[in-house]
């Protein structure tokens, strides 16, 4: 599972990090607002851990942008501030739980693995638009019906376009969220979703291409 950790502290990030990946899991990490935000809206997390005092945008904002966009992926709101409307203000802008600074890592890990747990019976893994529809538990895409075979950069794009029907997903987003960087070759996107597209949508009836912007997902 994939757990984004946005916080502003080196040493609470690099901590937290380390946990986490002694216990599987796979992480990314911001130290602003603004880039959490990015990342939480172009990629898909099991659970966010999102520090309340950030620099751009705090974590209350970063919360309830999240949730206005239709972001359910549950968030733990991270802070040194607990007292009671704090902790109250912070679950209203949309946090599933809420820890108080200075923190145990065991106490961490088991509300990390309680909000994926809950958050694994509560949310549908199957993503669909038009004819094609993707499964993520099983791995598996079908386009009327019909099981297509994708790569696995394939399968995350076609995920990242529709966990953001209606957003347009410019390549340099595609390339960086999507991809991790792992490619630097200018027509990278390009070539994926060419070949994409190909397979599950070759009239282009589902996703389109925004001249001079990127691509985007939508009937």
């Amino acid at each position: 599972m994939r757990v984004l950790i946005v916080e502003d502290d080196p040493d609470i990030s690099k901590g937290v990090e380390t946990a986490l990946r002694h216990e599987g899991y796979q992480t990314e990490t911001a130290f602003d607002g603004e880039e959490g935000h990015k990342l939480a809206l172009f990629n898909s997390y099991g659970v966010i851990l999102l520090d309340l005092m950030l620099p751009k945008k705090d974590g209350r904002q970063v919360c309830r942008e999240l949730r206005e966009a239709g972001v359910s992926t549950p968030i733990l709101m991270m802070t040194a501030r607990d007292d009671v409307p704090d902790r109250v203000e912070g679950l209203m802008s949309g946090a599933d739980d809420y820890l108080v600074k200075p923190f145990a890592i065991e106490e961490l890990l088991a509300r990390v693995m309680a909000l994926a747990r809950r958050d694994s019976l509560l949310r549908s893994a199957k993503l669909s638009l038009g004819d094609i529809e993707l499964d993520t538990t099983a791995q598996s895409v079908t386009v009327e019906g019909r099981p297509v075979q994708l790569t696995q950069r394939e399968f995350a794009l076609l995920e990242a376009l529709l966990r953001n029907q209606g957003r347009v997903l410019t390549r340099e987003a595609i390339l960086e969220r999507v991809f991790n960087n792992d490619e630097a070759l200018p027509n990278t996107v390009n070539f994926h979703m060419s070949s994409l597209r190909k397979k599950v949508d070759p009239d282009s009836k589902w996703i389109h291409t925004v001249h001079g912007f990127g691509y985007s997902a939508r009937s």
